[in-house]
């Protein structure tokens, strides 16, 4: 064979050689990013690349849920959605919450504030709250929200959790069927949507579920990965009763009694003034009682 076709021969040979060495790693390393992201890169590019505004004041969950069993084990962080009810039928993403361990490890206080936010007596609870390190929970209604954006958006910068309290809060329009429900729900989810980037897991019935739910609403509201918490506290400020702050402060006393979770109902509407006043009486009294304050979460217990 000449020389010269023999060289190039040779060249050509290395070249083969060292183009499959540079292969074979390559591939290599591809196997090793596979196994260390569990074999499942289309899956850590499509996390990667899911919506919504991160932050280490709460959890975000994913698209496929899989992180709330890890990251959920508290009560001192509220629990968002990135999608809405209706992003997730349409990317065929689960919508029913994996199962998740309740919370009932120590006693907790959850303060919640009903039928807001609004223009002044929510900012003043606010105020107060960050006085105090306190998160508390705020079941908001849709109508509300779009009156109020910027006290919805403070609630949501601050750490608190907000919650779905139904868009407007008229109960003959809302307790229909649980068809009514669940549209008023999902209406008001597309504004919390619009205005902060998240929706929440947690309801709250107006009225609360007694009396209110036929047994189809469960169901519905499973289905849809909502989780409805009711209260076993009251500060009495929406009964006829109309309690100054000093009863008010009494009313929470009697009712945390013997027990270890505390769902406290108050309210951050207009004309709740005397709630503003007797807030920081029931952070002092429920402190003195050896509670700490969690806000609500899909673990959170029911009472």
């Amino acid at each position: 064979m000449d020389k010269k076709v023999w060289r190039i021969a040779v060249l050509i040979l290395l070249i083969i050689v060292f183009a499959g060495v540079a292969g074979y790693t390559s591939w290599q390393r591809a196997g090793i990013r596979s196994a260390a992201s569990g074999g499942n890169e289309g899956g850590a590019a499509l996390q990667q690349d899911e919506p919504g505004p991160e932050s280490d004041a709460y959890i975000l969950s994913r698209g496929d849920y899989s992180n709330l069993a890890v990251e959920l084990t508290d009560v001192s962080r509220p629990v968002y959605d990135r999608y809405t009810l209706s992003q997730r039928q349409e990317k065929g993403l689960p919508t029913v919450l994996p199962p998740l361990a309740v919370y009932d490890k120590e006693k907790v206080a959850y303060l919640t504030f009903d039928d807001g936010p609004d223009h002044k007596n929510t900012p003043a609870i606010l105020d107060i709250l960050k006085n105090n390190g306190i998160h508390a929970t705020f079941y908001v209604t849709g109508q509300m929200c779009e009156k109020n954006p910027d006290i919805l958006r403070r609630i949501f910068q601050e750490g608190h959790a907000i919650g779905n309290h139904s868009y407007d809060h008229d109960y003959k329009k809302l307790y229909q069927s649980k068809d009514h429900f669940m549209a008023e729900l999902e209406q008001t989810d597309e504004v919390i949507f619009r205005l902060i980037g998240v929706r929440p897991f947690i309801v709250r019935a107006p009225g609360g579920t007694a009396g209110m739910f036929s047994a189809d609403f469960y169901p519905a509201l499973t289905e849809a990965g909502y989780v409805e918490h009711d209260w076993n506290v009251s500060s009495e400020d929406a009964t006829p009763k109309r309690p100054d702050a000093a009863q008010q402060i009494r009313f929470v006393d009697q009712m945390t009694n013997g027990k270890n979770t505390a769902l406290v109902l108050m309210h951050c509407c207009g004309g709740k003034e005397q709630t503003v006043k007797a807030l920081q009486g029931i952070i002092d009294l429920l402190r003195a009682k050896g509670y700490r304050f969690g806000v609500v979460t899909p673990i959170t217990p029911h009472p």
